[in-house]
């Protein structure tokens, strides 16, 4: 299991205390684009499952991390 794949099953776990870092590691393990052009927020997509807007704000919020795990769950399910 890769490293991407830790932080992922760890995210599941327990949704708080998480860098905006550690998603764009999860995002490029399972091909998803992220961008974020000098703004507050990181907007990730992937063809199946659509678009994700995350604030960028440190901690981010557990919210915030469910949702970008069910994004990336989404996403393997579709393929």
């Amino acid at each position: 299991m890769g490293s991407a794949d830790r932080l992922l099953e760890r995210m599941r776990s327990n949704p708080r205390d998480w860098r905006i870092e550690d998603l764009k590691v999860v995002a490029r393990k399972h091909s998803v684009e992220f961008r974020q052009h000098g703004t507050s927020h990181v907007v990730f997509r992937h063809p199946k499952s659509g678009m994700l807007t995350v604030p960028a704000a440190r901690p981010i919020k557990p919210v915030y991390i469910r949702q970008f795990v069910q994004f990336i769950d989404r996403g393997e399910s579709e393929e």
